[in-house]
């Protein structure tokens, strides 16, 4: 048996390029190492700027301004990831999906986020693919009301249990609104965590490379209580950086029942030479509130991590946007 016949546990890979989707990503597709994929702004900034498989494409296009060049790319590579998915998509409906984010720009814009997100639907016209929304006020606003017709929803950006909890509430309304089996997964950022707060940890005697594991099991907790098998926890932001951590930590210690992991290509790789194949123990949601009473009684305020990185993911994905889009036509 297989972690996804077991325990309903799925492996994304958190990449999308021209020439992979027609090699690498098929054999992964192939051999059910993957179940499925997610994009988003900086994924594409950098595939973009660095392949020459865009090249023909783009020159074609140079006539249209910078976000339409920017669609016809991504929309391309989007609607040929869903084709490839979508035979595994009809086998199994939790699975075989692709995200497309939508303008970062629009963070704060319930009503531009709604709009593009229909729009973007609606020219991919696929039913395996998911919008991809951030976790943020006017977000909360938007899965809510796409999820409500119909559209499948990736909240995205997520790194406190207050977001997991108020995503999983827009969408579980949403879902039902809709009156169809609609899909969504809450995408619950890991490694930024512990990149951010361990050197602090370190000089407060904590340890390291904890706090993205807790939190992220404390966000499944919360998403879990609304007991809606349409809505499962993803978790994002799955890769190593440096030689402190096993290449694969961040997926082997997050294999969970009825949860998605999506890693870089490099990790997934990793994880398919050494990591962990079977379900990871769940920490209790009890020990999870005890962590975190450590942490403040070590003066650790929590919620200002959360804060400074949903700023600073925010903040990363415009300006990934924005360069992407002053290069397309230079």
């Amino acid at each position: 048996m297989s972690l996804k016949e077991d325990i309903n546990y799925s492996l994304w890979c958190d990449f999308i390029e021209r020439d992979f989707l027609e090699n690498r990503f098929q054999e992964i597709i192939a051999d059910q190492t993957i179940q499925g994929a997610t994009s988003n702004p900086a994924i594409f900034e950098s595939a973009i700027s660095n392949s020459v498989a865009y090249k023909q494409q783009l020159d074609m296009l140079q006539a249209n301004n910078a976000k339409t060049i920017y669609e016809e790319l991504a929309l391309t590579d989007i609607k040929r990831a869903a084709a490839l998915l979508d035979d595994l998509h009809k086998n199994d409906a939790d699975d075989g999906f692709i995200s497309i984010e939508v303008d970062p720009l629009l963070c704060d814009d319930a009503q531009g986020t709604i709009e593009e997100g229909v729009r973007l639907n609606s020219l991919i016209g696929s039913d395996n693919v998911m919008i991809k929304v951030p976790a943020t006020q006017a977000g909360y606003i938007a899965m809510r009301e796409l999820t409500s017709k119909g559209i499948h929803v990736n909240a995205t950006l997520i790194f406190s249990p207050e977001q997991a909890i108020k995503c999983a509430q827009a969408l579980d309304e949403g879902i039902k609104e809709s009156n169809k089996d609609i899909k969504a997964v809450i995408s619950v950022f890991v490694s930024r965590l512990d990149r951010l707060a361990d050197s602090d940890f370190l000089s407060k005697g904590l340890e390291t490379g904890k706090l993205g594991i807790i939190n992220a099991t404390k966000c499944y907790h919360e998403v879990n209580k609304f007991e809606n098998k349409n809505i499962r926890t993803l978790f994002a932001s799955t890769g190593v950086k440096g030689n402190e951590l096993a290449p694969s930590y961040y997926v082997d210690n997050l294999i969970y029942p009825n949860s998605v992991n999506t890693a870089p290509l490099g990790t997934i790789e990793d994880w398919l030479q050494d990591g962990v194949k079977e379900q990871t123990e769940i920490m209790s949601e009890t020990a999870c509130d005890e962590y975190f009473e450590l942490l403040a009684d070590k003066g650790v305020k929590v919620e200002n991590i959360y804060e400074k990185l949903l700023t600073d993911g925010l903040d990363a994905f415009k300006v990934s946007f924005k360069d992407l889009l002053a290069k397309l036509i230079n």
